[in-house]
């Protein structure tokens, strides 16, 4: 996408703040307009107010945008995705997850053909783009010599359960939150293919998921950890390589990492604490985005690999 981007936003709840913020930021893009039915007050872009109006297809009856952003609770994105598709040219990246069960998948995939879905709709898999997990796929790709991935290990925990039962309400569970983070994390290092045991704790307020996955020709297993029983967040992930003894260790809260062999350091990455960590994470998505190759991890191909994954059932024998 070359020249001045004209972006419709569709949503102004909390995650909205971050898409304005960083947006923002973007050199040759303009706020074309908002779409919130229960808006808390007017959108402040760059010292202006775009045009706001209540719904999507309204929006688009006055405006053609070159990018639409679903930025709304996960049960609207296939409706809103579809109404963008149908009422405008634009590219559409919704919010992760795509959407809320594979019935809304299968719709979506149905409208190829018409719509052109594989090539307008992303979405975003912001993790992805977190520096210490590019920084990871990076090592992975520079060092061969290290084998294929036999073994990650990744846990994720967020204090939600202080929040009671509107932890439940806005999230569903642990696992429908943060396994969608964890598995487009690992669809950048490994190439996931079957989730293999699944485990649902605490009522849903923790989870331990385990999948297998291919790297340079070899099988290993993915053990996947989400729990919302904890003060505070922290989220961390650790990759084996089980042939050269090589492990590379990735702190998503602080956005750090390193790689060692034994007593051996062997790389490190480290981070300034000058960007706040959302927007470390969607600017390089945008940047991806709104250029002529926007990395796969954010296209409909990658969201249909996650999102079947995410919503597997195991093998009957392997479910507790």
């Amino acid at each position: 996408m070359s020249g001045s981007v004209q972006v419709g936003l569709v949503g102004l709840g909390h995650i909205a703040e971050t898409h304005l913020e960083v947006l923002a930021g973007l050199p040759d893009v303009s706020l074309d307009f908002t779409v919130d039915p229960h808006p808390d007050g007017p959108v402040d872009f760059r010292g202006g107010t775009p045009p706001h109006y209540g719904g999507v297809a309204e929006a688009l009856e006055v405006h053609q945008p070159d990018l639409v952003v679903i930025a709304t609770p996960t049960d609207t994105h296939a409706d809103l995705a579809e109404q963008a598709l149908a009422l405008s040219s634009a590219r559409v990246l919704v919010e992760k997850p795509l959407v809320h069960d594979l019935a809304a998948l299968d719709r979506l995939r149905a409208l190829d053909a018409k719509a052109d879905v594989r090539g307008r709709v992303f979405t975003a898999h912001h993790f992805a783009f977190s520096p210490e997990v590019r920084w990871a796929a990076q090592q992975l790709g520079e060092h061969p010599e290290w084998g294929p991935v036999t073994t990650i290990t990744s846990a994720f925990h967020d204090p939600y359960i202080l929040r009671g039962e509107q932890a439940f309400a806005s999230y569903g569970s642990s696992w429908m939150d943060s396994g969608i983070n964890q598995l487009s994390v690992l669809a950048g290092l490994v190439d996931l293919t079957s989730l293999t045991s699944a485990t649902q704790l605490d009522g849903g307020a923790s989870a331990w998921c385990t999948f297998a996955f291919k790297s340079r020709g070899a099988t290993g297993t993915a053990r996947l950890r989400t729990s919302w029983l904890t003060g505070s967040s922290s989220k961390e992930t650790v990759i084996a390589f089980g042939e050269s003894g090589v492990e590379v260790w990735i702190d998503h809260t602080a956005m750090t990492g390193f790689a060692a062999r034994g007593e051996t350091l062997l790389a490190a990455h480290t981070d300034d604490g000058r960007t706040p960590r959302k927007h470390a994470h969607y600017r390089p998505l945008y940047e991806s985005l709104l250029s002529d190759h926007p990395d796969t991890v954010l296209g409909f191909d990658a969201a249909v690999t996650v999102t079947q994954l995410h919503h597997a059932t195991p093998p009957a024998s392997a479910v507790e």
